[in-house]
């Protein structure tokens, strides 16, 4: 592995071989005449592409925490950034943001009018994973509409593709809707599409927190597949559940039309290992949920960490109530049945996503453990599928999703983001209660070919703004 320089723009065949690019793979014997600067033995270790998290909300996040330990610690060593809707570009507030905005932060982190003005901070940021970024459908209404509960006019969908347009040639490589939530919720099927369809000119993706994950999921789904293919773009069903004890077990009819309707049209769904959910605290989402663990509040810090339940209790209101008090908060949501989590990572075209917050004060634990726990708990100790197709879904799979052609792979020529890990001990820490917990088994991680994490723990590295590109086809 050459691993001096990542100032390039992807790697070279292995007839020209470049720093930060794998120049060659073989066995015992094969190797001969190759040199390396060092030697590592990895006897008794697994060695694997890096783990690519195909839904994470760490915009900002990669900027201000560069090490970013809570993901380069569970080997993943790319990231895709501006899911659901929410992206720090193309917009600025002068306020407060907006629900769910504020998911990225203050006003004071939507710095970014331009693409290129996020690329060049990533640059300078050198944080220890890759970004693929995505633009979201709420940042570009709140960019260009005055009033984002209405269907944008033609005026303002011109302004959105535009801005689309600019953001897709200054590295972004897709497109996500936030269909559930406020900034997002007034847009139809045809504004949707209408945006989209700038991004497959580019050849890039479409991701989508659908419209409802609950009683009317069936409707979302077949609302986000329709609109995709209007656009003719690859579709990407964010977190995909079925949510509410009332459609636990409804994943046997989402399934079964994700894989029927798959053979039509480029259909894929990220999801992560919990039972659980996790997102601003809002009256709506408190309706359909029995179990709710406050993750921060501003008005209310203490509150972090405790049940919704209690702080109603100990207040003498109702948990409608306690939530209009502590807003703006977010929330972990227990909503989902185990069979279903289960039914969803084991179709075919599922990837994983950590969906993670990283800016909570008592964070979900899927921001430190998704990717160990798929390994360790799902793979190895209830073997709903094997090591090997684990790992596939966080690596090949996933950069084939998001058309990183030069990732996901151990292959000459291929970036050399590996990840060193014990497939005995690999396996989750971090609890509803101690989210912060590092998980275990994850012994090297290198990024571009410099290494990222090792027992001395995470540190900045060679991450990059990577452009990936995906048509229909």
């Amino acid at each position: 592995v050459c691993s001096q320089d990542t100032r390039f723009g992807g790697c070279e065949p292995p007839s020209r071989p470049r720093d930060g690019c794998i120049t060659a793979v073989g066995g015992p014997g094969e190797l001969s005449g190759v040199r390396a600067a060092s030697d590592i033995d990895l006897a008794g270790l697994a060695l694997a592409p890096g783990f690519i998290d195909a839904h994470s909300h760490d915009d900002r996040v990669v900027l201000d925490q560069p090490d970013m330990a809570f993901k380069i610690s569970q080997g993943v060593t790319t990231v895709v950034a501006g899911n659901c809707g929410i992206s720090l570009v193309p917009v600025t507030f002068g306020d407060e943001p907006p629900l769910p905005m504020n998911l990225l932060g203050g006003s004071d982190a939507f710095a970014f009018p331009t693409m290129a003005a996020y690329a060049k901070a990533v640059g300078r940021a050198r944080p220890a994973v890759n970004v693929v970024s995505l633009v979201g459908h709420s940042a570009l209404r709140l960019a260009v509409m005055d009033d984002v509960n209405r269907v944008a006019n033609e005026a303002e969908i011109a302004a959105m593709r535009e801005l689309l347009a600019r953001c897709l040639k200054e590295g972004a490589s897709g497109f996500s809707t936030g269909l559930y939530y406020a900034p997002n919720a007034a847009a139809d099927p045809q504004e949707v599409a209408s945006v989209a369809s700038v991004v497959a000119e580019m050849k890039g993706i479409y991701a989508t927190h659908m419209r409802d994950e609950s009683a009317h999921v069936m409707e979302s789904l077949r609302e986000s597949t329709e609109t995709a293919a209007m656009a003719r773009l690859p579709l990407l069903i964010s977190h995909h559940k079925c949510a509410g004890a009332a459609n636990w077990g409804r994943s046997r009819e989402t399934v079964e039309y994700l894989e029927d309707i798959g053979t039509r049209q480029p259909v894929h769904v990220d999801v992560y290992p919990y039972t659980a959910g996790s997102t601003v605290l809002t009256r709506k989402q408190v309706r359909n949920c029995d179990r709710i663990l406050v993750t921060w509040s501003n008005s209310h810090p203490d509150a972090a960490g405790r049940l919704l339940s209690e702080i109603a209790a100990d207040w003498g209101v109702s948990e409608l109530d306690a939530a209009d008090r502590l807003e703006p908060a977010g929330a972990i949501y227990f909503q989902m049945h185990e069979e279903d989590v289960r039914r969803i990572l084991g179709f075919a075209n599922a990837i994983v996503g950590s969906d993670g917050l990283p800016h909570d004060a008592h964070p979900h634990p899927r921001l430190w453990g998704t990717f160990p726990r798929v390994i360790g708990r799902y793979a190895r100790e209830l073997r709903l599928f094997s090591v090997p197709t684990a790992i596939h879904r966080m690596t090949g799979l996933a950069a084939k999703v998001f058309g990183l052609s030069d990732r996901g792979t151990i292959a000459p020529g291929q970036a050399a983001d590996l990840v060193v890990f014990d497939q005995e001990r690999i396996i989750d820490r971090a609890t509803y209660s101690e989210p912060n917990l590092m998980a275990e088994g994850i012994v090297a991680v290198y990024v571009n070919g410099i290494l990222s994490f090792d027992a001395g723990g995470a540190r900045p590295g060679a991450g990059r703004l990577l452009k990936g590109r995906r048509s229909w086809d």
